[in-house]
């Protein structure tokens, strides 16, 4: 009894820092930003900043202070103006949002009611919000994908310079992957996890798929081969895109990836947070829509992985098993991947060798997140879980699958069987790709 006890302090005591850990990169985001571009809404794509700061307030106390709690909410028309789900991104900067030291007062008043209650509430297996800490993981890694949309927000921010009070750590070098593209072999193969105690209802239940012998790109592509694309025509070359790529290049006059700019004769900038620079040929490739990524690859001779391909490629071994990540079990640390923001973007390809799956694919997590041929489906013997909106309503042929995570992309909120997903228009996200072929 003993032992279970200390584990469940224990389990509280992680649950808590890692709650705290997220508001405070939260808060550090936004610190630099002037008021007045917390209230603005940047792009119609994004929420206004302050928006976000509150709906994680919202999110938090509807499901660690409301649910674990039983107490009524703190505000009624919260429920309205921050539920994802009830007013669109459009809408938003013309509802009574709060200000931002309003909202700032609101997610500190939740945080203290959701602490009080994490220190009488049981932690049961038997239930399955509460075993293993679920929804304290769902809350944690909600707020950390909303820091991750914050930061495409600021992205797109057409005024000033973002810049972070946490200075950006230096990249790590290294050499391309000795080999730009490996085998992976056909047969069996378990789809998705039962043991992930934080994973989403989308990554569950784990199940066999058979999946063919493919060749996959031991990199995601990078600046320097799409810019061949580009200059070899690629954006004109009506073979290289499906018929609705093409619709969508014609109707939104695509010509290269957003964020880019044309210096000259070859000479290439893109803009970050606010500032332009030269165009790094050895990162990878973001900012780039699905269907720009499945017309390279066409282009190139290949095509996108199916996720199933994609999975076995991270998280499989030619000996069966299958760990937590592609290097092994051991949580991501800067010598494994690019992640949590540190480097404010991609890596070069080839920084992280010690990262490398079984198979020899290198950054599968952080980076960039990389677009899949699949459409985002619900595995066999799905069940939503512990709500309804958060993956069931999304499935089916308007959405596609990505996979791996972004340099944004905190190191709690990622794992080999993650499932993001998205429009295939959308540039906005840290999205680049790796191509895959059949084996012959």
């Amino acid at each position: 009894m003993k032992i279970a006890t200390d584990r469940a302090v224990d389990l509280k005591a992680a649950i808590g820092a890692a709650l705290e850990a997220a508001r405070e990169r939260t808060l550090t985001l936004l610190a630099p930003v002037p008021e007045d571009d917390q209230i603005r809404q940047h792009s119609p794509l994004m929420s206004p900043l302050v928006w976000d700061l509150a709906h994680v307030g919202y999110f938090e106390e509807r499901w660690l202070v409301q649910e674990l709690g039983g107490v009524e909410p703190m505000d009624a028309r919260y429920g309205d103006l921050y539920d994802a789900f009830l007013h669109p991104r459009s809408e938003r900067p013309s509802l009574p949002l709060l200000r931002p030291a309003e909202a700032r007062s609101y997610v500190d008043t939740v945080r203290e009611r959701t602490l009080s209650v994490l220190d009488g509430v049981e932690l049961d297996p038997a239930n399955p919000l509460l075993a293993h800490g679920f929804v304290y993981g769902m809350v944690i890694q909600h707020e950390h994908q909303h820091v991750e949309t914050m930061l495409a927000t600021l992205q797109l921010r057409r005024d000033g310079v973002y810049d972070p009070l946490v200075e950006a750590a230096q990249p790590r070098r290294g050499a391309p992957p000795a080999r730009s593209e490996v085998f992976v072999e056909g047969g069996p193969f378990f789809l998705g996890t039962d043991d992930e105690p934080w994973a989403y209802d989308n990554e569950r239940p784990a199940h066999e798929v058979e999946v063919s012998a493919f060749w996959i790109d031991a990199a995601p592509v990078t600046n320097e081969a799409y810019l061949e694309f580009v200059a070899a025509g690629g954006y004109a070359d009506r073979h290289a895109w499906s018929e609705p790529g093409w619709a969508w290049r014609e109707e939104a006059g695509l010509e290269h990836p957003e964020f880019w700019e044309r210096e000259g004769e070859g000479a290439w900038s893109r803009v970050r947070f606010g500032r332009r620079e030269a165009l790094r040929p050895d990162e990878p490739v973001q900012h780039v829509c699905w269907y720009e990524a499945d017309a390279y690859a066409r282009w190139a001779g290949k095509r996108l992985p199916t996720e199933a391909e994609w999975e076995k490629a991270a998280s499989s071994s030619p000996d069966g098993r299958k760990p937590r990540y592609p290097w092994g079990d051991e949580p991501p640390g800067p010598a494994v991947a690019n992640l949590g923001g540190a480097l404010l973007g991609p890596a070069e390809a080839g920084g992280y060798p010690d990262g490398a799956s079984a198979y020899g694919c290198e950054q599968m997590i952080g980076d960039v997140w990389e677009w899949t041929a699949s459409d985002f489906r619900a595995y066999p013997r799905f069940k939503a879980f512990p709500y309804r909106e958060y993956s069931e309503v999304f499935f089916g042929e308007d959405y596609k699958v990505l996979r791996g995570g972004s340099w944004a992309t905190h190191p709690v909120a990622v794992r080999t069987t993650f499932r993001n997903w998205d429009f295939p228009i959308r540039r906005q996200i840290f999205a680049g790709f790796r191509c895959a072929r059949d084996a012959e």
